[in-house]
C-alpha cells in the first residue's frame, strides 16, 4: 500500500550566529568603542517557525517561516541591543544524500531598539546608527544533516546588511559576515527524500512574461557644497528633511526555468533632490539652504538594468544591475537593485526593494506593488 503523503510540516529551530562586523566606512565603526579599543564582535541568537509541504514534487523541500533574533555587537551603551523580526525562506541547492544537503537561505526583515546618533546625548553616540529601526538583510549557504526523523543540524556561513534605506542620517549600514548553527526540531516527520527545486523539470516550457511595478520611498539628500557655496564638485552637506521618491519599472522577463528568469528593465524613477544645483537660492546655506522647485522632468530619470531572479512558492528575489542614461548628471551613473516580491493574489505582488548607486552609495527604497503578465 503507498504511504499517504504528509500534510504542511510545521518546524521549530533555535540557532546562534557569530561574526565580524564592518561598515562602508570602518573609522565611523571603530568610533563607536569609546575607550580606544575596537571590537567588531556581532552575536545573534534566533528562535524560528517554518513549514514545508513534503511529497509535493519540486518544491517538497522549500521551507519558509517567520524569525525574532536578538542582536549585539558587543557594546550596548554605544547601539543597544537591536530585536529583529523576519521572515525567510530556503531549499536544498545540491542533495548528497537523504540525510545530507546544502541549503541556501535568505532572511528579509526589520531590527527595532538601535541607539541612533545623539539619541541620549552621549559623548559616546555612535555615528553609524541613524534611526531605531533598521532594515535587516540576510543570505546564508549552510549544510543540512537529518540527525533522525524530526531532527536536523545545521552549520554554515552568511552576509548581514543593517541599513535604514537613507530614510534617516547616519546611513553607512553595519555590515557582518560569520559562521551560524541551529538545530531544527520538526514534530511528526517522516523521512522522506529531499529534493532540489533546482533540479530539471522536463514538463516546463520557456517564455517570455513583463513585470510591471510601481513604487515610492522617502530619503535624506546631500548636496554638493565647497567654501560655502554649492557647487558641482567638493565635500557634502546634508539637506534638512526628507524627499519623495517615485518610480516605475517595465521588465521583459525570459522564464528559463520553473525557478530562474532573467531580463532587461526600463527604470523610471522621479527624485524630489535630483537636479537641484541650478535651482539653488544665492546666499542660502546648511539647515537653511532652499531651492526653487525645478520642473518635473528636470527631477526624472531613466536606466536599464540586467536582471536575474529566483522564484520561489510565494515569494521570488530579484536583483538588477544598471545604468541610468537619462536625467539629471548625477544620475547618469551605475546603479544596483535588490527586490523582495511576494505574490499576494494570482500576479499581483508586493515589492520591497532597496537602491544603491555605483556599489556602495544608498540611495532609496522602493516600496510598492507590481503584476507579473503572461507568465505560465
Amino acid at each position: 500500500m503507498a504511504e499517504e503523503p504528509q500534510s504542511f510540516l510545521s518546524c521549530w529551530e533555535i540557532g546562534m550566529r557569530a561574526g565580524y562586523a564592518f561598515n562602508s566606512n570602518p573609522i565611523l565603526m571603530d568610533r563607536m568603542e569609546p575607550d580606544g579599543k575596537v571590537s567588531h564582535s556581532a552575536l545573534s541568537w534566533h528562535l524560528r517557525y517554518s513549514f514545508m509541504r513534503p511529497n509535493t514534487g519540486r518544491n517538497s523541500s522549500v521551507y519558509q517561516g517567520i524569525g525574532v533574533s536578538v542582536n549585539t555587537f558587543m557594546q550596548p551603551r554605544e547601539v543597544g541591543i537591536p530585536l529583529g523580526v523576519y521572515v525567510f525562506q530556503g531549499a536544498p541547492m545540491f542533495c548528497f544524500s537523504n540525510r545530507l544537503s546544502l541549503d541556501y537561505e535568505w532572511n528579509f526583515g526589520a531590527a527595532f531598539g538601535w541607539k541612533k546618533m545623539g539619541q541620549d546625548d552621549d559623548i559616546h553616540s555612535n555615528l553609524v546608527v541613524g534611526s531605531t529601526t533598521n532594515a535587516y538583510l540576510n543570505l546564508g549557504f549552510k549544510l543540512n544533516y537529518a540527525l533522525s526523523a524530526g531532527l536536523h543540524l545545521m552549520g554554515g556561513i552568511d552576509l548581514t546588511h543593517y541599513s535604514n534605506g537613507n530614510t534617516s542620517w547616519p546611513n553607512p549600514g553595519v555590515n557582518t559576515v560569520g559562521g551560524a548553527v541551529g538545530l531544527t526540531f520538526i514534530p511528526g516527520e517522516k523521512m522522506f527524500r529531499r529534493t532540489s527545486p533546482f533540479s530539471t523539470d522536463s514538463e516546463f516550457s520557456s517564455g517570455i512574461s513583463y513585470d510591471v511595478m510601481g513604487y515610492g520611498a522617502w530619503r535624506k539628500a546631500y548636496f554638493p557644497v565647497e567654501d560655502g557655496a554649492f557647487t558641482e564638485e567638493g565635500e557634502k552637506a546634508l539637506l534638512p528633511g526628507h524627499f519623495g521618491v517615485a518610480g516605475l519599472t517595465f521588465a521583459p522577463m525570459w522564464d528559463v526555468c520553473p525557478t530562474f528568469r532573467t531580463g532587461l528593465s526600463l527604470d523610471l524613477q522621479w527624485s524630489e533632490n535630483s537636479g537641484l544645483s541650478k535651482y539653488h537660492v544665492p546666499d542660502t546655506y546648511g539647515e537653511d539652504a532652499k531651492f526653487y522647485r525645478p520642473p518635473f522632468f528636470r527631477q526624472a530619470s531613466a536606466g536599464l538594468s540586467a536582471r536575474a531572479e529566483l522564484v520561489m512558492p510565494i515569494f521570488s528575489l530579484n536583483i538588477g544591475i544598471g545604468y541610468g542614461f537619462a536625467g539629471p548628471r548625477e544620475i547618469r551613473r551605475s546603479y544596483q537593485l535588490v527586490n523582495l516580491k511576494t505574490y499576494i493574489y494570482g500576479p499581483l505582488y508586493l515589492n520591497v526593494g532597496y537602491r544603491l548607486n555605483e556599489f556602495h552609495s544608498p540611495s532609496n527604497l522602493m516600496l510598492g506593488l507590481g503584476l507579473t503578465l503572461g507568465k505560465k
